[in-house]
């Protein structure tokens, strides 16, 4: 079939396409886990072989083709991967919502969470509500905290590792699972 493809027959080719088609779409996918990106990468794929096939040595036919496949494939992801850095320096955020109300039902539930966070949060000691408050919601550093409240950074660090084991002790996973 190599040959009669290397001769101009289209036909050949098509059979080619047939036979290794899904071999190279699972394969392009399995990299790349979007379906169209792995047909884009496919066709690409097939392009590639059409012009290397003067090239090919006649050796283990499926896995060179793989091994393109797969290099086409890695390809498109720094692609896509690239676009989606460029659109976020851009300030283009992307967000593929199914719907509105998914959006809102989401909002919802973070909203939910959150109010439930700040009802669990008044039930600590003052010392632990206050150092991770600090630490985790104003998003201070520990040198930033130590410099603050005039202590130590070990102090720091000693006081989240008591307020984090308070947390673990006194909290019940099924009470955030309501």
């Amino acid at each position: 079939m190599i040959d009669q493809i290397r001769r101009g027959d289209q036909a050949a080719f098509r059979m080619l396409v047939e036979q290794y088609g899904q071999h190279v779409f699972q394969t392009a996918y399995s990299v790349l886990r979007e379906q169209k990106d792995a047909e884009d990468a496919a066709q690409e794929v097939f392009l590639q072989v059409y012009k290397s096939l003067p090239d090919y040595r006649s050796q283990g036919f499926k896995t060179w083709i793989t091994r393109i496949a797969v290099h086409k494939a890695i390809d498109a992801k720094r692609r896509l991967n690239r676009r989606r850095e460029d659109q976020m320096a851009d300030g283009e955020l992307i967000e593929h919502l199914p719907s509105a109300e998914e959006d809102v039902l989401g909002q919802l539930v973070r909203h939910e969470k959150k109010m439930l966070l700040e009802k669990k949060m008044d039930q600590l000691p003052a010392q632990h509500r206050d150092i991770l408050n600090q630490f985790y919601i104003q998003e201070k550093s520990y040198d930033q905290i130590a410099r603050e409240q005039d202590i130590a950074v070990k102090t720091v660090e000693s006081r989240l590792y008591r307020a984090r084991s308070w947390i673990r002790t006194h909290w019940k996973e099924e009470e955030w699972n309501e």
